[in-house]
């Protein structure tokens, strides 16, 4: 009986989606892991900020318009505005798309013609994950490259950290994702940083009562204003999003949110909305939960909304449609 039960459950998959499978690449590319992971390990180990930083445009990638690599395409005169060039993409990581063009580089000289930039895009932000202490999760590959990239999507579609919590869970939820799904993949937050212009409204003039968030840890101000003392001067000032074990993959991030040590308005809502306090209070004390739960959540959003066949192409340059007149 059970063979027709995963026909049925087969047969219910988006149709995109039931191409893909783990070993896509095994007779056409049979490098292509090996290639991934020297490249990323070579860079990561040089530019720490790799890791979250390709976990970031793999976010901003997928949930704008699918898991297509459209974030990678730059603006030209026949397609002036990209996905790459919207407002809530330009702080994306510049070592995120350097390691991806240079894992294109070589597979272009492994097997020309064959891997896209998607496939690239989701395998090495897995590979990322796990080399700075994350879980590991399988990645379905056969993606295909987008033929638009428009950046008048990315504001439709992405969450911002100054959006209630209502909004931001309808971003998630009418794509089909939970509450669940979307605290957990939160848990991103957990490595990187952040720009102090995304939370300085939190630490100077925050009410006519209060200079500072009282949500916040008063040490945290303290410390957030000493890094960000000079931020309008320098828009590249930062802080990390994870003070305590910045450059670990770990469940850090939801214990900072439940005492008051998180950097952005949306990690402080986490923390008190009764939508989602649970699942904070749940990964707070049990890493393997959030574990669990992130590696769910992140094979979903890989598949979310993924081209094949004819949808699509392969990519000859990842910054680029093959035909330069597309828009």
């Amino acid at each position: 009986m059970a063979f027709p039960i995963l026909f049925l459950l087969f047969l219910s998959l988006p149709f995109s989606y039931a191409k893909l499978n783990v070993d896509y690449y095994k007779e056409t590319c049979p490098d292509f892991s090996k290639i991934v992971m020297e490249n990323i390990y070579t860079k990561q180990s040089t530019s720490p900020a790799t890791a979250p930083g390709i976990l970031r445009l793999f976010f901003h990638d997928c949930i704008t318009d699918g898991c297509d690599a459209s974030i990678l395409v730059s603006s030209n005169a026949y397609n002036p505005h990209a996905e790459r060039d919207a407002d809530l993409n330009l702080s994306l990581s510049g070592d995120a798309f350097d390691v991806i063009v240079k894992i294109k580089n070589a597979l272009e000289l492994a097997c020309p013609g064959i891997v896209s930039c998607s496939d690239i895009v989701a395998q090495a932000t897995r590979d990322l994950v796990k080399m700075v202490g994350g879980p590991y999760y399988p990645v379905r590959l056969g993606r295909k490259d987008s033929l638009e990239s428009d950046a008048a999507k990315v504001v439709e579609n992405l969450p911002t950290p100054n959006m209630t919590m209502d909004q931001i869970i309808e971003k998630f939820t009418k794509k089909g994702f939970t509450v669940k799904e979307m605290v957990a993949m939160t848990g991103a937050h957990t490595i990187g940083f952040t720009h102090c212009k995304e939370f300085i409204g939190r630490i100077y003039n925050f009410s006519k009562t209060s200079d500072a968030d009282p949500t916040m840890h008063p040490k945290l101000v303290e410390g957030l204003r000493s890094v960000c003392h000079n931020y309008t001067s320098d828009p590249s000032m930062a802080a990390f999003n994870d003070m305590r074990t910045p450059g670990r993959f770990d469940n850090a991030y939801f214990q900072n949110v439940m005492n008051g040590l998180g950097l952005l308005t949306s990690d402080s809502l986490l923390g008190v909305d009764p939508r989602t306090k649970p699942y904070v209070e749940l990964y707070a004390k049990d890493q393997q939960a959030f574990f669990n739960d992130f590696v769910k959540a992140m094979e979903k959003l890989s598949v979310f909304q993924v081209k094949t066949g004819k949808q699509g192409e392969v990519r000859s340059r990842c910054d680029q449609f093959n035909n330069i007149n597309s828009a």
